[in-house]
């Protein structure tokens, strides 16, 4: 396996852009543009202060750098190195922004969420949103760029407003039957948006584009309700998350539930596969200690080997208790994702936090549970084809296919961890010190 050579980077700002061709990184003040083929420096922009976010445009024409701590956000293009464009909300302040799907419109959060500003980088213009709530998903753009849904809080009660993309004026603004709303979100052919309720209750609101209600769902009442959400890539199952661990399945035709997932301490599924992380410790002799064995092994004496066993059934999954006392306890479906196909669905339970299960949507049944020595920090799944990457803050990578998995060590300098984040047509695995292309990766390891 061949590895780039070492780039630095701050606060994970590694972005590979849209169309593929290019990768930007931020140390600090300053933004480094990079050819993805050769690797070699393209631009290199120079920003007010260190930069806490950055985001490419749909069009990978432009960089959007957000400095929260000081209001300001600068825009850097790639066609005209020379042109740049300079916002400052001022004492208003910045909690968030980010780029309109068509590219040319930047959306400004200010801080306690008085407002939404639209800056136009065509006209100039500047748009005013008005009551966006502060909650978990407040603001979703549909699929298709055409549509943005806003959360907003109006005299005690919960609304919803649907933007126009194009000319941003108001299409469709409904009230829900929410308590505390927590988040929006389209499904992906961009039909139907779903609207959740608080932890403190258990309801997802299904709306159609013109405001109507078309399903309200509610699994039990009277204990913590949903943690998270998931559509489908072909928006026909919509997944439900909560802290009773398990995962709902709505269909798309009744809105009604498809199936129940659980995730029980003991897995004795007779057609499911446990693959279970197994480390092995390799002390190098004094002749083996070389420059080149001290970088590959993260500048250690010890370098640490680990490879899957399929584990006999029944298995115990370990189990971490929660700390009752605690705000947000550790329990609870928090993470879900469908793959590029629909056919599978990745979750992680809190209360399980080294195990990454695996469920076949086609079947309705349990696939496979990869169980690490570390906690699971996030996984992925590859844009094009049915592969699953995780990363648990270590030096390695792993990866989950229909034919099994495996674990490629990433060779760092001292102690190095990997992480993955999503892009549009590849995914990028990112450490503080190192960058790999994981659709190669994929590719060679698993062809």
């Amino acid at each position: 396996m061949n590895f780039s050579e070492v780039f630095k980077h701050t606060n994970q700002l590694c972005r590979v852009s849209p169309d593929g061709k290019y990768l930007a990184t931020c140390v600090q003040y300053r933004l480094v543009v990079r050819d993805v083929s050769s690797l070699q420096i393209l631009h290199l922009y120079t920003c007010l202060d260190q930069v806490t976010c950055m985001e490419w445009s749909s069009d990978s024409q432009f960089i959007l750098c957000a400095m929260y701590k000081r209001a300001l956000v600068q825009v850097w293009s790639l066609e005209q190195p020379d042109w740049h464009c300079k916002i400052d909300e001022g004492s208003a302040g910045l909690v968030s922004s980010r780029w309109s799907p068509d590219g040319r419109h930047i959306l400004n959060t200010t801080e306690f969420h008085l407002r939404v500003t639209v800056w136009s980088l065509c006209s100039k213009s500047v748009s005013y949103i008005k009551y966006p709530k502060a909650c978990q998903k407040g603001l979703d753009f549909s699929r298709d760029g055409r549509y943005v849904a806003l959360a907003e809080r109006r005299d005690c009660k919960d609304h919803v407003s649907v933007f126009v993309c194009d000319d941003w004026q108001l299409l469709r603004h409904f009230e829900t039957d929410t308590q505390d709303l927590a988040g929006v979100e389209w499904s992906p052919n961009g039909c139907v948006l779903a609207v959740w309720d608080t932890c403190l209750e258990y309801r997802v609101l299904l709306y159609s584009l013109d405001g109507r209600l078309l399903s309200t769902y509610s699994a039990y009442e009277w204990c913590l309700g949903i943690k998270s959400i998931a559509w489908s890539a072909s928006s026909q199952f919509l997944a439900i998350g909560s802290y009773d661990e398990k995962v709902r399945i709505l269909n798309h035709i009744t809105w009604k539930k498809l199936i129940e997932f659980e995730h029980p301490a003991t897995v004795s599924n007779s057609k499911a596969v446990v693959y279970k992380e197994m480390e092995r410790r390799h002390v190098g002799g004094c002749d083996d200690l070389t420059l080149h064995h001290q970088i590959t092994l993260g500048g250690s004496l010890f370098n640490t080997q680990s490879k899957y066993e399929i584990c006999p059934l029944p298995v115990q999954i370990p189990v971490v208790k929660p700390d009752s006392d605690r705000a947000n306890p550790k329990v609870g479906i928090s993470s879900m994702a469908f793959s590029v196909d629909s056919r599978y669905l990745a979750t992680k339970n809190d209360n399980m936090p080294s195990c990454v299960w695996v469920w076949d949507i086609q079947r309705l049944r349990l696939l496979a549970v990869l169980e690490q020595t570390a906690p699971v920090r996030c996984f992925q799944w590859d844009p094009r084809r049915p592969r699953l990457a995780l990363c648990t803050g270590s030096s390695k990578l792993y990866i989950w296919s229909p034919a099994g998995c495996i674990s490629v060590p990433v060779p760092v300098e001292g102690e190095g961890s990997v992480g993955v984040f999503p892009i549009c047509h590849q995914q990028e695995v990112c450490t503080p010190t190192v960058l790999v292309p994981l659709w190669a990766l994929c590719t060679t390891l698993l062809a």
